[in-house]
């Protein structure tokens, strides 16, 4: 973060150049526009009468041109004086930061270049396109020649269409969006149907006593959720108590919490991501932070690799040099390690549970073959290697 810090100094120094740059640059037009205007009134005034013009104007329109030269001139210098400012920026980054950062796997590591751009590309697009950025994601679709599937493109399209009305405050695209998929979100154990009428019945419950009979007829549809939401549903129907009072007063007041709407997006975010089949968060955005943690020890790594000349460590695709602490965040499935072995199992070398239900990875097992038998490492069962199953975690 250190250099982080150093750079942002660096950076604060320029903007504020800039700034003062700006102020100075339009007070000194300011004032040059005004000096301008005088003398055109003056010679527009000369004009008028029919005189000719005098020694004291030709002067004065002399003493203008070069007032505005020396004025350009100045604004121009100033200009040349931030760029070296706007150099030590670039400085500070190439100080404080490693310049090229590709070299820190082998080439081999990657895939062709073709498909890595292809494969960015399409991660873009896809994190545009969940950001609600549409406009963007087909420009760039066209610039870079990457054919995107409609089906691909359709569910992003349906979400941000119903995101923006539920930022409108707009329930209706929410309600008709979860009720048609009423069966699949019930099967998640989602209560985004709930909520949302919850939150509609509560801007009726906003409307005040002339809305009253239509909260009441509107509560009905709370009678699919009683067994589930029955706390809260007693909640909403005793606030009807204190209406002609003002439930700003009441304690029901926690009601009309504005913080509903936007527990309501990220609930219909959460919910229409899974029964989709998308992820939250863009690939993009998971892969960006991950690396911003994993770098600096790969970069480490890397020095200390070269340093002992041991290049040919790092070699496989599926797996790093050393283990790397992501945080529970970036946890999403479990992962098994080989008890023999002491190493992760992978899609080369699965875990495989024996017959007597001990797990060990598939290189294990190949080494403890002894004369076409496998003998449990962890209990006298002896085996055929070949009953053997993958087990997917």
């Amino acid at each position: 973060m250190e250099q982080c810090a150093c750079v942002e100094r660096e950076l604060d120094k320029v903007l504020q150049k800039f700034l003062t740059y700006g102020q100075h640059c339009e007070r000194s037009l300011e004032e040059l526009l005004h000096y301008v205007g005088q003398l055109r009134a003056e010679l527009a005034s000369a004009a008028l009468q029919g005189t000719p013009l005098s020694a004291t104007l030709s002067l004065v329109m002399s003493q203008c041109c070069r007032k505005i030269r020396d004025t350009v001139q100045k604004l121009a210098s100033d200009h040349k004086d931030i760029h070296s400012s706007v150099s030590r920026v670039g400085k500070a980054i190439d100080r404080n930061f490693d310049a090229e950062i590709c070299g820190v796997v082998a080439d081999s590591v990657w895939d062709s270049r073709e498909k890595q751009q292809q494969t960015l590309q399409t991660a873009i697009v896809e994190h545009l396109y969940q950001q609600g950025m549409l406009s963007v994601a087909e420009e760039l679709c066209q610039e870079s020649t990457l054919s995107v599937d409609l089906d691909f493109k359709q569910p992003f399209l349906e979400l941000n269409r119903i995101l923006e009305a539920l930022h409108e405050q707009d329930l209706g695209p929410a309600l008709q969006w979860a009720i048609s998929h009423r069966q699949r979100l019930l099967e998640l154990n989602s209560s985004l149907e709930f909520k949302l009428h919850r939150l509609h019945f509560i801007r009726l419950l906003a409307g005040g006593p002339e809305k009253q009979l239509e909260a009441l007829s509107y509560a009905r549809h709370f009678q699919p959720f009683a067994r589930l939401h029955q706390r809260e549903i007693q909640v909403m129907m005793g606030s009807l108590v204190y209406l002609r009072l003002g439930l700003e007063k009441s304690p029901y007041c926690h009601l009309l919490d504005s913080s509903h709407w936007a527990e309501i997006c990220e609930t219909f975010t959460r919910d229409a991501c899974s029964l989709l089949g998308l992820s939250v968060e863009s690939p993009l955005s998971v892969s960006f932070a991950s690396g911003c943690v994993a770098l600096p020890v790969l970069m480490n790594i890397k020095a200390v690799i070269e340093q002992r000349q041991c290049t040919g460590v790092w070699s496989h695709k599926d797996e790093l040099p050393i283990e790397i602490e992501l945080g529970m965040k970036c946890w999403y499935h479990s992962v098994f390690a080989c008890p023999i072995l002491r190493q992760q199992t992978s899609d080369s070398n699965p875990p495989i549970k024996l017959i007597c239900g001990h797990v060990i990875s598939r290189d294990a097992l190949n080494k403890l073959i002894n004369g076409g038998k496998l003998k449990c490492p962890y209990c006298p069962m002896e085996q055929n290697p070949a009953d053997g199953k993958r087990i997917i975690f």
